[in-house]
């Protein structure tokens, strides 16, 4: 029958043509068939963000925090918190997109120009005649995997979503009333009297029989949870692993030390002589052509007599440092010196003066007068940085290749890990008692939410299969598999009996001193002479809390002070309580112009986050945005309770 399909194979896909085709049209095509049937978690204006967006958005997010923290807990880039604020990030973007398109906001040639000269690693590039060095540009922003037309149009479109809130942020403002009417909520100052009930004075009086723990074990099954945990072994494919794999060839090693010799050599260094005429670029503009001026005949001078070069330069530079020298800045580098006089100066020939070089410290005039060559090291010199350089980047150009051999190993042999160890040379690592969420302390791979993920899913658990190879972070990538699995279950008592007589004492003693407490205050307002145990005055604000509890703090800035003295008292819970008398109100501490000053500029910018704050919740209202899975919540770890 195979046989027949294949000498008329012709016929037989005609066939299947006339059959399938037919049902596309008269059902449809599900646009899902297309996008591999990725959830939608979030709407704007009817456009959908997929989970795949959301995914992309957050691995490309964690990369770029990653690399500029390294040293950053990994757990805090996985969490739900962070993957959650990644989302909320997409639709926030999304909705000033659709403002910014609907309002018709766009961003003229001259205003991007303006933008990009700011960005402090494009204004670098200009040379000393103003010019943008565009090769140079053109690499600056490869480095980033872009053309400089596609950086340019995202610059472009961000500012133009940049009006969309900057138009009621940048014109929000408020009065010196105002601003004193809140500003003296917060700043207020209270004078209080405390005392304390701590639950340690009170845990002797606890006296629990055998009913009282079994009755609390009972009770509270979540404290005594051992959750599940897994034997697993791993393994993990990262740029040092195929690096060691690596064998140099003698022949590329020689080939690499003649083509970067120059490089690894050093760096060329220059002597420099330099009058300045000082004129900082913030100067008025008549300032700058006065000092212009006067820089231009000093280059005249020094071109007629190039030998008086240090003489002027010691009676006219307004370089402190080196005018006393005769202008010497003896031998630097490049990177050593601002980029105009840099440029300048390594333009030069030996004994050559130049022309007026601007920077944003005035005028220059420089005169080359030595080039210090670096030595060129053998090859044997350079030969162990050379094997470590070239062994990089081999590394990194076949790391894709080795990636996917790993993940096709992993998958392919899927109950042993074995022959991904024997054929990429790996080594096998091991661990005990890992739980779905990462351990305290916990490093690499067992730090990383993905992998756990994986190794709980329940394919992994039910048929102890080796996880898909799991990309941790840049050019590092794991697999693993569970060996042993033990499910959550609920401790024995006679295990967990010292835990539970220590937290029924704990939470017992809480409350009594709570009881205490309120019974105390209820005697202490209808008899305020009675009180007793109160500490010396003491003066708190929102931010002088002098070591109060945050909850006592909040709660005497909220007690009515029509009649002092005032009362209040805050239960803190298995910390006891505490009640607090109010004794004075004190005015507001009256600052100086300056502090007053910088007071409003504060709550401006308060009011004004306010105000952009509305009018993007009024956005997402009319462009209906929608993010339709629901907010993580930060749970108690009731395991370190």
């Amino acid at each position: 029958m195979f046989e027949s399909i294949r000498k008329h194979s012709k016929i037989t896909m005609f066939l299947l043509f006339l059959l399938i085709v037919p049902s596309f049209v008269l059902v449809g095509i599900d646009r899902n068939y297309f996008s591999g049937g990725s959830p939608v978690v979030a709407r704007v204006d009817g456009h959908d963000i997929t989970q795949a967006d959301w995914d992309n958005a957050h691995r490309v997010e964690s990369d770029r925090v990653r690399a500029q923290q390294p040293t950053l807990d990994a757990r805090l880039l996985d969490s739900p918190q962070a993957r959650y604020a990644t989302l909320e990030r997409m639709v926030r973007d999304r909705v000033l997109q659709v403002a910014a398109q609907k309002m018709h906001l766009a961003t003229s040639d001259a205003r991007l120009a303006r933008s990009l000269q700011e960005i402090p690693q494009i204004s670098a590039l200009k040379r000393a005649d103003g010019t943008l060095d565009v090769e140079a540009y053109r690499a600056l922003v490869g480095a980033q995997g872009m053309t400089p037309e596609g950086f340019e149009a995202t610059v472009r479109r961000d500012l133009a979503v940049n009006q969309v809130l900057g138009g009621v942020m940048g014109t929000a403002f408020a009065t010196q009333a105002q601003a004193n009417v809140s500003l003296d909520a917060l700043f207020q100052r209270r004078e209080i009297q405390v005392v304390r009930f701590d639950p340690a004075d009170f845990a002797a009086q606890v006296k629990p029989s055998e009913a009282d723990l079994e009755a609390y074990y009972k009770a509270h099954p979540a404290l005594f949870q051992q959750p599940e945990q897994a034997a697993v072994e791993y393994v993990v494919l990262d740029l040092d692993s195929v690096r060691a794999g690596i064998t140099l060839n003698e022949d590329d090693l020689r080939t690499y030390y003649k083509e970067n010799v120059a490089r690894l050599a050093g760096k060329e260094e220059r002597r420099a002589s330099h009058i300045l005429i000082a004129a900082p670029k913030d100067a008025p503009a008549a300032e700058r052509e006065k000092a212009k001026a006067r820089a231009t005949a000093l280059l005249e001078q020094v071109r007629k007599a190039p030998a008086s070069f240090a003489d002027v330069a010691k009676k006219s530079s307004e370089d402190s440092g080196s005018a006393a020298q005769g202008g010497d800045l003896n031998f630097f580098a490049r990177g050593a010196m601002v980029k105009p006089f840099e440029d300048a100066a390594f333009a030069l020939k030996k004994g050559e003066i130049s022309d007026l070089v601007e920077s944003d410290f005035g005028y220059h005039i420089i005169l080359l007068t030595d080039i210090k060559a670096p030595r060129q090291p053998s090859f044997e010199e350079l030969r162990p940085s050379m094997e470590v350089e070239l062994k990089q980047q081999q590394a990194q150009r076949k790391f894709a290749e080795v990636a996917e051999a790993f993940a096709n190993a992993a998958y392919e042999q899927s109950d042993t890990l074995q022959p991904v160890v024997d054929k990429l040379k790996l080594k096998l690592q091991t661990a005990q008692n890992v739980t779905r969420t990462p351990a305290p302390g916990a490093t690499g791979p067992l730090a990383n939410a993905k992998f756990l993920e994986a190794l709980f899913s329940a394919d992994s658990l039910e048929h102890k299969r080796n996880t898909e190879a799991v990309e941790i972070a840049p050019n590092q990538m794991v697999a693993g598999r569970v060996t042993q699995y033990s499910p959550a279950r609920t401790l024995p008592l006679q295990e967990v009996q010292a835990r539970v007589r220590q937290l029924y004492i704990g939470d017992t003693s809480a409350e009594l001193a709570r009881k205490q407490g309120e019974a105390k205050l209820a005697a202490w307002v209808a008899k305020p002479d009675s009180a007793t145990g109160l500490s010396a005055p003491l003066v708190v604000a929102r931010d002088q809390p002098q070591n109060q509890p945050r909850a006592l703090v909040d709660a005497v800035l909220s007690t009515k002070a029509d009649t002092l003295p005032a009362w209040t008292g805050v239960s803190l819970g298995a910390q006891g309580y505490v009640i607090a008398k109010l004794g004075r109100v004190l005015p507001t501490e009256t600052v100086d112009a300056q502090r007053a000053a910088q007071h409003l500029q504060q709550y401006e910018q308060w009011w004004a986050g306010a105000e952009g704050m509305a009018y993007y919740e009024m956005l997402k209202d009319r462009f209906k945005a929608q993010i339709k899975v629901p907010r993580p919540t930060a749970t108690a770890d009731v395991a370190e309770r």
